[in-house]
């Protein structure tokens, strides 16, 4: 059940049972001599990919579908029954079968509604010249202390996942699950992001179910090349594979991804020895606790963004075994998160001079040191004025303000917060929620405008970058020496 109808967000399988259904309603209203063929086919039809799909996996969308079908079917068949003993046919006047007939369709049509609210997310074909790779590594630095547990020998641990420029594989070439290595490991994650936010979990049963257009660990395309990185840190309570649409569209064009599980953060984090490190960070309703807890929290996100860096040097040096050694440009490396993790993006590059440039997708920057840095930043923000939250834009103004190179802002309309990252291609299209610009074109705002960034900061591509960020929103441009 992995081919998915685009514009119903079903399964052939759930489209044949939803068809089915319908005609088996709606076979009352035909004339009678073909009546009793169609009510015969409709039935099989239904019967039997009901019955293939309660073995191969059945969404909760398809419940109303199955109800709306079960009213209807005993009204459909019991004429058949009594034309084949020879009793006469009795049927209800149509006034009275109307409301029946009725009350079946708008259940049945609560299915496909329900699919296309919660779907099985289909991610974007990316657009570069390359196919894309990936692949998952646990790293533990030798040198820091796991603050979030009272064991006093216990390491940092992240788990990173890279997406790459790969070779063109064989069509049919598994794809790689969404959410995780496994699908047991992208339903732990779907349920505990869930859990983190507050939805029952068979809302988004659909998201583990979803295949992504990477391969693991497919060959790394031209074997003399460098790529330039993109170190990735999600949003408080997020994952590393949060923003994979965006992670294969860049992998596509040439650079290399490693976003970030960081444990005792992230909703759920799947260790390479079975165990799973399940959070969920919850306010303890003082502002002022909770601010601290988020500078905390930044910091330690900061510190695995620069250790995930050198473990990529020494991977590129062959020091860690991988096909990906020799084709990492780490003198190229972009820092960058969403939400809380943009934060940790702005915190990592002013600690960190290795990375060249900054990309924050709407986090508020938590460094609580306000110390100019060297890296051009790009800040994509929602539209929040100061009565939704007047510390954000000027705080982010003022740290953008001390960069030394040529920094950008630019307020998309229609963003939401969820926007940036792959929210909208599964959960419901409201507006307050994902934003309006829909799951098509999401996605395509992210990556275009971070791709352009990324071109002009890591590749000095020629060209005006003002010029191509400034038609998707609100640009506003901050250059050294400027108040």
């Amino acid at each position: 059940m992995t081919d998915i109808i685009t514009g119903l967000h079903m399964s052939p399988l759930e489209t044949l049972a939803l068809l089915g259904a319908v005609t088996l309603v709606l076979a009352r209203w035909l004339p009678p001599a073909v009546r009793p063929s169609v009510t015969i086919a409709a039935g099989a039809v239904f019967v039997l990919s009901a019955t293939v799909l309660s073995v191969v996996g059945l969404r909760w969308q398809m419940l109303p579908v199955l109800a709306g079908a079960a009213l209807a079917l005993p009204f459909a068949v019991s004429p058949l029954f009594r034309r084949r003993t020879g009793r006469p046919v009795r049927r209800a006047r149509w006034w009275l079968a109307l409301p029946g007939s009725v009350a079946c369709v708008a259940l049945i049509a609560t299915g496909p509604v329900a699919a296309w609210a919660f779907p099985v997310p289909v991610f974007p074909t990316p657009t570069g010249h390359f196919a894309v790779g990936t692949r998952v590594m646990q790293w533990t630095d030798p040198n820091r202390s796991e603050t979030a547990t009272p064991e006093p020998g216990d390491r940092r641990t992240v788990v990173v996942q890279l997406w790459y420029p790969a070779r063109k594989m064989p069509a049919g070439s598994p794809r790689a699950q969404y959410l995780g290595r496994t699908e047991q490991e992208a339903r732990t994650v779907s349920h505990a992001l869930a859990r983190y936010t507050g939805l029952p979990g068979f809302l988004v049963d659909g998201v583990p179910r979803a295949h992504t257009h990477a391969v693991f660990d497919a060959p790394v395309a031209r074997a003399d090349a460098k790529f330039p990185l993109v170190v990735f840190s999600p949003g408080l309570g997020g994952v590393r594979t949060q923003n994979t649409a965006w992670a294969e569209e860049l992998a596509s064009h040439g650079y290399v991804v490693a976003a970030l599980d960081h444990p005792y953060d992230s909703a759920a984090v799947v260790l390479t020895d079975g165990r799973t490190i399940n959070t969920k960070i919850a306010s303890t309703g003082d502002d002022d606790e909770d601010d601290r807890r988020a500078v905390e929290t930044t910091r330690v996100r900061a510190a695995d963004l620069s250790f995930v860096l050198t473990q990529l040097g020494r991977m590129d040096r062959g020091e860690i075994d991988s096909p990906l050694t020799g084709h990492l440009d780490t003198g190229r490396a972009a820092v960058t998160g969403h939400s809380l993790g943009g934060g940790a993006a702005l915190q990592a590059a002013r600690q960190d001079r290795r990375f060249a440039a900054v990309i924050n997708l709407d986090g508020y920057p938590r460094d609580p040191a306000l110390l100019p840095f060297h890296q051009p930043v790009l800040a994509l923000t929602q539209a929040i004025g100061t009565e939704t939250d007047p510390r954000y834009i000027p705080r982010l103004t003022q740290v953008l303000k001390l960069s030394t190179s040529t920094s950008y802002r630019l307020t998309i309309p229609g963003a939401a917060h969820l926007t940036f990252m792959d929210a909208p291609l599964y959960l419901p299209p409201v507006p307050s929620m994902v934003g309006s610009l829909g799951r098509t074109e999401s996605p395509h705002v992210v990556a275009a405008t971070t791709l352009a960034f990324l071109n002009a900061t890591l590749r000095h591509q020629p060209g005006d970058v003002a010029g191509v960020l400034a038609p998707y929103g609100d640009l506003s441009v901050y250059r050294p020496g400027r108040a």
